[in-house]
Order: structure tokens, then sequence, then C-alpha cells
């Protein structure tokens, strides 16, 4: 089977959008790169990699920690990633997929 060639979107994601591109895109958002309702549907992996690119190049400036991040960033990283939490949970998302491998 082919891989798509286009992103599904955030709000289409499996785990309530608790994936590696889902926190992307979230990180995205708490940094202003990409609107608060831009679900990045429809985009090619090229450019949710260039993303990706401006994403890291904002968490080097803190160190890569939340806890660096100034006052206004760290509110809105917890507002942003509060919620997509919240909301991964009540769709059936328990964060056991991330964390099996932990106790072998």
């Amino acid at each position: 089977m082919a891989k798509p060639n286009q992103y599904i979107g955030l709000n289409n994601e499996i785990n309530g959008g608790m994936t590696s591109i889902g926190k992307i895109i979230r990180d995205a958002k708490v940094f202003s790169l990409v609107a608060d309702d831009e679900t990045c549907e429809g985009w090619d992996l090229g450019r949710i990699d260039a993303l990706l690119q401006k994403v890291n190049t904002e968490w080097d400036k803190y160190g890569c920690l939340v806890s660096h991040l100034p006052e206004n960033l760290k509110e809105r990283h917890q507002k942003i990633h509060g919620q997509a939490f919240e909301d991964a949970k009540a769709a059936g998302w328990s964060g056991e997929d991330e964390t099996c491998d932990e106790d072998e």
C-alpha cells in the first residue's frame, strides 16, 4: 500500500492527534508559525518537514525546554498542549502506546 502524499489534518489524526506530526503542529501554534485554527490538512510532507525545521529553530532558542520559555509562550504551550491532551483523552487516547516499551 502506498503512503499518502498529503497529510490528513490534525483534526483527522489517530489518537486525538497525539502523534509526531500533531506535536509539530501544536508547537508551531505555540510559536505562532501557523494560525491557531490551522490543521495542515492537505499539506504535502515536504511542507510538514519545513514546518518542523522552523519549530526546531524556535525550540533551540530555549534549549528545547518548556521551562525556558518566556512566560507568554509557556502559558500558550500549556493552553494548546493541555487542551489537546484533554481532547485526546476524551477521544479514547490513553498514552499507553507511547509508554508500552518502558516496562521491558
